[in-house]
């Protein structure tokens, strides 16, 4: 199953120095819960997973707020894990992507990793500061946290990751 970690900059690094993650980790994945949100008929399989990595990229903002060493954008990482170690959290309501990843995550299950680029840090380092806020309901909040998601995440390979982490 693909899953979408959200990281930061130091945890992708990590990942990059040590060769894993160790689980359990928070990971977003198309469940059941995502699927019956967009349970329209329109949502195909890759946009189900677009909206995976986006929550992914949102819960990204919440970390970053708590790791004063990371670089002020988002990162996710897209791994391939085994069904069975991937337990939907069942929350209809919020985080319908939200998973539990019983294993861990090696650099072998790593697909990619999509990281905000340069001209995204400002808008990002604003809405790292009033993220919670945001998931709270303020709509001031929920505006500059907007900013930041419009733009879109770069696209790594395995082998660029490190080569990108370089030039942060």
């Amino acid at each position: 199953m693909r899953v979408y970690l959200p990281a930061t900059t130091t945890v992708l690094r990590r990942l990059l120095d040590d060769g894993r993650l160790t689980g359990p980790l928070t990971v977003f994945a198309v469940t059941p819960e995502l699927r019956g949100f967009y349970d329209s008929g329109d949502a195909d399989e890759e946009e189900l997973e677009y909206a995976a990595l986006l929550a992914a990229a949102r819960a990204s903002l919440r970390l970053v707020d708590v790791d004063p060493t990371a670089a002020r954008r988002r990162v996710v990482v897209a791994a391939d894990l085994p069904d069975d170690a991937v337990v939907p959290l069942g929350d209809p309501d919020t985080d319908r992507g939200a998973a539990r990843a019983t294993t861990d995550v090696a650099m072998a299950d790593v697909a990619s990793a999509h990281i905000d680029v340069t001209e995204a840090e400002a808008d990002v380092a604003k809405a790292v500061g009033v993220v919670l806020e945001a998931d709270l309901g303020s709509e001031d909040a929920q505006f500059v946290v907007d900013q930041a998601e419009g733009h879109e995440l770069a696209w790594y390979a395995t082998q660029e990751i490190g080569p990108a982490l370089d030039l942060l």
